[in-house]
């Protein structure tokens, strides 16, 4: 199984802005076949190293997170999120 987590810092860290984006990540649920789970989190302490918003996403293969990197509905949340992003940060590994 892989474990694929990304965190972002927003542009906009208004409240409104992180709900929001935290939406469209949590769209991803139901649409794309290869998740096997998916999980969004809004940072609670705001610390100078905090990043806004936490995605994890867990895959049965590495084939499946290739499958759900080009898939139609994540390709429509890149969109969002390069448009909303001051940066992100990734890791993906086996357990």
């Amino acid at each position: 199984m892989i474990k694929h987590i990304v965190l972002f810092k927003l542009k906009d860290s208004s409240p409104e802005s992180i709900a929001t984006t935290a939406g469209v990540l949590r769209g991803l649920k139901g649409k794309v076949e290869q998740l096997r789970e998916l999980e969004v989190g809004i940072d609670v302490v705001k610390s100078a190293r905090s990043y806004d918003i936490a995605l994890v996403a867990t895959f049965d293969s590495l084939e499946d997170l290739e499958g759900y990197q080009v898939h139609p509905e994540h390709k429509k949340v890149i969109e969002h999120m390069t448009q909303v992003r001051e940066s992100q940060v990734a890791v993906d590994f086996e357990f």
